[in-house]
């Protein structure tokens, strides 16, 4: 078994919920699993229980809640009572408490008027902070893909998450990425709490891997590195971030993105790239 990296997160969002998935992670060193409430059609929590039960105090374990059962499909809301309910199936359908709750996508239930939406927002940020506190989960936190209208929210008033999880990696826009830099100082958010999801856009076999070269973002690339471990390293600056949450089933596509954690990336040509992409879009460096 290797020794344990933290800078890894095995996701579980399109994971078959298999036991030698776990198992694997675990040889290779990786001990935080991240899901959600709302994965494998809301069974997610009690099919980890099921097929890997004794598994899970060897994990660090996160989830999410924000989307609920709907009639046709999900739905998602930031109503307290739901949050709560959602937190406490949680706790029943995996046997344990979930070592971190994020608060899943708010932005998706904020698009009333800034006072009414900041209002939503410190009321569901308050009942994961509370949940913590009735020992419902270790911490709390929020995961965003938009976080573009949160920074607006934010102020002193509003409880402080423990983590943030952001979109990273080459193919974030400019706009999504100064927005969870902002958000992250807004809430002072040091870089080792903040978590990098997708760093391949959603997709690693997306035939753009094959066209771009990300290796060039790499000191001292050498030919041993390949066009998704460059990528998946450079997304640790993209935002900077101190852990990355990434789904595979594959035990040998898992070793290669650890393999990847010796190299370094270039920090000036990261700088350059930034400013293309505010070039592209025609906005100025702060």
């Amino acid at each position: 078994m290797h020794e344990p990296d933290p800078r890894i997160v095995l996701g579980l969002h399109r994971s078959r919920y298999e036991r030698r998935t776990l198992t694997s992670a675990l040889d290779l060193g990786i001990t935080a699993i991240d899901t959600s409430f709302n994965y494998q059609g809301f069974t997610a929590h009690a099919t980890l229980a099921d097929v890997a039960g004794d598994l899970l105090p060897h994990f660090t374990l996160s989830t999410k809640v924000g989307f609920f059962p709907a009639a046709s499909q999900a739905e998602h809301s930031l109503d307290p009572a739901r949050l709560r309910a959602a937190l406490e199936q949680t706790n029943r359908d995996l046997g344990r408490e979930p070592d971190l709750v994020f608060l899943h996508n708010p932005e998706r239930s904020l698009r009333s008027p800034a006072a009414a939406a900041r209002d939503a927002l410190g009321q569901a940020c308050a009942t994961l902070a509370a949940a913590v506190e009735d020992g419902l989960c270790g911490a709390w936190g929020i995961s965003t893909w938009d976080p573009r209208p949160l920074p607006g929210l934010v102020d002193a008033t509003l409880p402080r998450p423990a983590v943030l999880m952001v979109s990273a990696g080459l193919l974030v826009g400019i706009d999504v990425l100064e927005a969870s830099e902002a958000l992250s100082a807004q809430w002072d958010v040091a870089p080792d709490q903040i978590w990098g999801m997708s760093p391949f856009g959603g997709d690693a076999d997306n035939p753009l891997w094959g066209r771009l070269d990300p290796c060039i973002f790499i000191s001292e690339a050498d030919d041993a590195i390949s066009a998704l471990q460059a990528a998946f390293r450079t997304a640790f600056s993209l935002p900077e971030v101190g852990r990355i949450a990434v789904g595979t089933d594959n035990p040998t596509h898992l070793q290669q993105l650890i393999d990847a954690l010796r190299y370094e990336p270039d920090a000036d040509r990261l700088r350059t790239y930034r400013q293309i992409l505010r070039d592209r879009t025609g906005r100025q460096a702060d």
